[in-house]
């Protein structure tokens, strides 16, 4: 087991890719999920900016990893923030209609590789009312639970799980996740140490589904 390489895909938006330093502080939890496991998991980043399940399948990115993918590999999927956006129709996705279709295609392109899909709810914005942080999405959160349950995929419930702990530490220390804490505007996208928690969650998440990869976080979380 201690020679073992394995491969994790990553396929998402903004608030998992990775971003050079010259957009310091801003950073996506896909550029942190390393520091959680061990130096025998290589991550592949392809998260990218203003992708929804479906652009990301339409401008050929989803075959870029199904042609590099193989069998014992990882897909982790984070989708969801950009399908929501019904002003921009040519990446907007209905939730219980072609959203789960097209989840579906991930599914289906690692699974052909006799690779392991795993479907991660999105994660949390900094959306505080009155004392309480919301989780958004909802129904994006559901659709995706659905195709888990319909096709026997393993998921990881980001959302639930960054609401949970932003609600345990509270506002004031959450508010440094954001860029908001940058240019007081931006409540999506993360800074690096918000980044990093993310993907602290993400890594806790898979430990707790108990397959061959979650042997190999980190035995002492950072």
């Amino acid at each position: 087991m201690e020679n073992k390489k394995i491969n994790v895909y990553l396929a998402g938006d903004s608030t998992v890719q990775t971003y050079d330093s010259s957009r310091s502080p801003q950073a996506g939890w896909g550029q942190c999920i390393s520091d959680f496991f061990t130096d025998n998991v290589q991550f592949f980043n392809h998260a990218i900016g203003g992708r929804s399940s479906k652009t990301f399948i339409t401008e050929g990115r989803l075959e870029k990893i199904g042609q590099a993918i193989k069998e014992g590999d990882y897909l982790f999927i984070q989708m969801g923030h950009n399908d929501s956006t019904k002003s921009r129709p040519e990446r907007y996705t209905d939730p219980y209609d072609d959203y789960k279709k097209y989840l579906f295609e991930y599914v289906k392109t690692a699974r052909a590789k006799k690779a392991v899909p795993i479907l991660i709810t999105p994660v949390a914005r900094l959306h505080y009312v009155d004392g309480e942080f919301l989780a958004d999405l909802g129904d994006y959160c559901n659709a995706m639970k659905e195709v888990a349950e319909e096709e026997d995929v393993l998921l990881i419930d980001l959302m639930k799980a960054s609401i949970h702990h932003f609600t345990t530490i509270g506002y004031e220390e959450v508010h440094p996740f954001f860029m908001i804490s940058v240019n007081g505007t931006d409540c999506t996208h993360f800074t690096e140490k918000g980044a990093n928690e993310m993907a602290r969650l993400v890594s806790e998440g898979m430990k707790g589904l108990g397959i061959e990869l979650s042997h190999y976080v980190k035995g002492e979380l950072l």
